[in-house]
């Protein structure tokens, strides 16, 4: 590139709007193709239709974990709500289960907020676009609880684990210790689906922000496949799974048992 713009004489053209496009730029999956694997395979499910952003919405407001599969992988560093794991972001139990129980991770790592883009201020301190979670910004002052990091930090011997535990915010399973969160504007225009399920969520809950962590555990990459996302599905302790406007539930999973182990199959058939 800079050969052709600085030698050869290339006219560079620069677009006026995002020429990345939301950063959706990856290979997308038709719900044919969708149920194709899905009948293949034998697993239950339910096709939604329109209805697929209200019964996420009311799954989330229900502190369900959901695994959400729709539109064209991102391209980068981040999960832009195309291949995310999305939770309930004013759940005090939130921060700790996904990372224990779904990214198998340590418990303190922080989680990213996705909010509506028309109510970043009411949430943070930020007052511009951030549409590919690559800013940092402080949750807002009337927003936050007393909270000292230190006199925690000397009450609980350094166990981050209790600190985190304590609920720093109204939204907490996105605050970090230091009241900081990574933020993603969503914006009808470059993500409507992902824009309709928090639109959705705000409508049942009055609030618009969902916790937003990349669809995969620790040491794998973000899943790509329909056949990908069901495995890491089947592999955690994730609630749902939405592929399109196609939701399924673990319990039933006709294969679900097969894919769990100890005392997970007790709840499993205990549901």
């Amino acid at each position: 590139m800079y050969a052709a713009y600085g030698y050869f004489g290339c006219e560079r053209r620069v677009e006026s709007d995002d020429s990345q496009k939301g950063s959706y730029l990856g290979p997308k999956f038709s719900n044919v193709e969708i149920k194709n694997y899905l009948n293949k395979n034998g697993y239950l499910y339910h096709e939604l239709g329109d209805g697929i952003y209200r019964k996420i919405a009311e799954e989330l407001a229900d502190e369900k974990v959901i695994g959400l599969f729709q539109g064209r992988m991102e391209f980068g560093p981040r999960a832009l709500g195309n291949r995310s794991i999305i939770a309930d972001a004013r759940s005090e139990t939130m921060q700790v289960k996904l990372n224990q129980k779904i990214k198998y991770r340590e418990s303190f790592r922080p989680f990213a907020p996705s909010v509506l883009r028309e109510d970043v201020e009411e949430y943070f301190e930020l007052y511009d676009d951030s549409p590919y979670m690559l800013l940092t910004a402080a949750v807002g002052r009337n927003r936050r609880n007393a909270f000292e990091l230190k006199e925690n930090l000397k009450k609980y011997d350094g166990n981050m684990l209790e600190i985190v535990k304590k609920k720093r915010s109204d939204i907490p399973a996105v605050t970090h210790v230091d009241y900081s969160a990574r933020v993603q504007t969503v914006s009808k225009e470059k993500n409507p689906y992902f824009y309709e399920v928090i639109n959705e969520f705000k409508k049942i809950t009055g609030c618009s922000v969902v916790v937003n962590t990349s669809f995969n555990v620790r040491g794998e990459p973000i899943v790509c496949t329909p056949q990908e996302a069901y495995e890491c599905f089947m592999r955690t302790d994730m609630d749902v799974l939405v592929l399109e406007d196609i939701l399924l539930k673990k319990r039933n999973s006709q294969n679900g048992m097969k894919m769990k182990t100890g005392r997970n199959v007790m709840n499993w058939i205990k549901e």
